[in-house]
């Protein structure tokens, strides 16, 4: 049978995604972009912001259509929305045969094989529950990069947040899992594993008495044909010396860093629930710069928190241009119903949102064109990604690009070149986020 597949929001959730395409590839499942042919359809929603679960919502719908439009015979939500509004979904979307919770992934081909009969099915399992582990996983992002989920859940409990409550609380995965997963994705080709969870940070801590982040980094990169391991979602104040240290130290964990503070003002921060203040972000912004100079940092923030004042805004402003991040991405706050910060005062106005959202941004341009600027002329290795339809110029990525939310570096070459492959490229141009080069070595690492 062909199927549709659509996963939506993170990459968390891309990683359950290629898992169930695993299962289903498995199952003798042949896939196919095309909605009208697809027999049967999967959606992995999302619903983390109100934004992700509008798509979410409009996706379903779209593809409900498909049963009257196209070939469809079974259409099943998966993934948060799924989880946090099953009731919701049952009741408002007939269109929808089947529902699959955050941890009931592993159960894809029975829920299949059950609507196919003609079944609704509800598979939701409790949100701290533990899919079975399984290897047969369908790579979607090309076969040179792969997203590594190292835990599940979260502990935080952030005022804005929704979720420790779809995806439980934090359960790290067991690094021999791990390791055996990392081993079977180099197997496959994958040169760029990029570890990911709620909170990367806290790793092992559940299952090992202790932050485990450094040694699973390091046991990762004993792995033959791995070159690079990227590491993000790390909170602030768990970032130990030991960490940086094996940042600094091993050769195959690049430099960058994603740092999600969400605000800099230590009132909005504490409204927040956050366990950090502006001090101790300044001091482990220099720790890091101090200790790996060329360390490229990523952080998100949140405009228009409930209570936040215009003198909030202008004091993260400021702090912005201070530090001077080399990635960063600022969301308009989404008012999360179950939320502690649902039922704030203070609202704040939904125009005013993004205004602030807009001049942060705005300032991050300015300092992001100055950063990219001071790379003309130097020399960066990067990894090749794909080809510019009928143009010579590769798209690739440094150390310093994460895929899906950074930049990129435009290669000028008559040389061919192929996806995962590691060049050396002499920068000659720059825009606010990318860069231009031309191809100084273009021989395979």
């Amino acid at each position: 049978m062909k199927l549709l597949f659509v996963s939506l929001g993170c990459d968390k959730n891309l990683v359950d995604s290629e898992k169930m395409l695993g299962l289903l590839a498995d199952q003798g499942f042949t896939f196919t972009d095309d909605e009208t042919e697809a027999e049967v359809i999967v959606v992995n929603t999302c619903c983390f912001i109100g934004d992700a679960k509008e798509e979410s919502i409009q996706t379903l719908i779209d593809m409900g259509r498909m049963k009257t439009e196209g070939n469809c015979k079974v259409l099943i939500a998966a993934g948060c929305l799924a989880q946090r509004y099953r009731d919701e979904v049952l009741a408002e979307m007939p269109e929808v045969d089947g529902i699959i919770g955050t941890t009931s992934y592993d159960q894809i081909i029975a829920v299949v094989e059950e609507t196919l009969k003609g079944q609704k099915i509800n598979r939701l399992g409790g949100i701290n529950d533990t899919p079975a582990p399984d290897s047969r996983r369908q790579l979607t992002t090309g076969g040179h990069y792969a997203y590594l989920k190292i835990a599940e859940g979260c502990d935080k409990h952030c005022t804005y947040c929704v979720i420790p409550s779809v995806r439980g609380s934090y359960r790290s995965v067991p690094m021999e899992a791990l390791l055996k997963e990392a081993k079977e994705l180099s197997d496959k080709g994958v040169r760029e594993l990029i570890l990911v969870a709620q909170e990367t940070t806290l790793y092992g801590k559940d299952l090992y008495g202790k932050k485990s982040l450094p040694e699973l980094l390091k046991r990762l990169a004993e792995i033959d044909g791995i070159y690079w391991i990227r590491i993000l979602y790390c909170y602030p104040e768990e970032i130990t010396d030991e960490l940086i240290e094996t940042i600094k130290t091993e050769p195959k964990v690049c430099h960058y860093l994603d740092i999600p503070i969400q605000h800099c003002s230590d009132r909005v921060l504490k409204r927040m629930g956050r366990r950090t203040n502006q001090e101790q972000l300044r001091t482990m912004v220099e720790k890091l710069r101090r200790e790996i100079p060329d360390i490229a940092l990523r952080t998100t923030l949140i405009a228009g928190f409930p209570g936040e004042t215009e003198e909030d805004h202008e004091e993260m402003m400021a702090f912005v241009d201070e530090m001077e991040f080399d990635r960063l991405g600022v969301f308009a706050y989404s008012r999360e119903e179950d939320t502690p910060a649902a039922a704030m005062p203070d609202q704040v106005d939904d125009d005013q949102k993004e205004i602030w959202r807009d001049e942060l941004m705005e300032l991050q341009q300015e300092v992001s064109l100055d950063k990219t600027a001071d790379k003309v002329g130097a020399v960066v290795e990067a990894i090749v990604e794909g080809k510019v339809a009928d143009e010579n110029v590769y798209v690739g990525r440094t150390y310093m690009d994460a895929p899906g939310v950074d930049g990129y570096v435009f290669i000028y070459t008559d040389e061919e070149l192929m996806s995962g492959q590691f060049v050396d490229v002499r920068i000659t141009g720059a825009s606010e986020y990318d860069l231009i080069g031309e191809l100084t070595d273009e021989s395979a690492q």
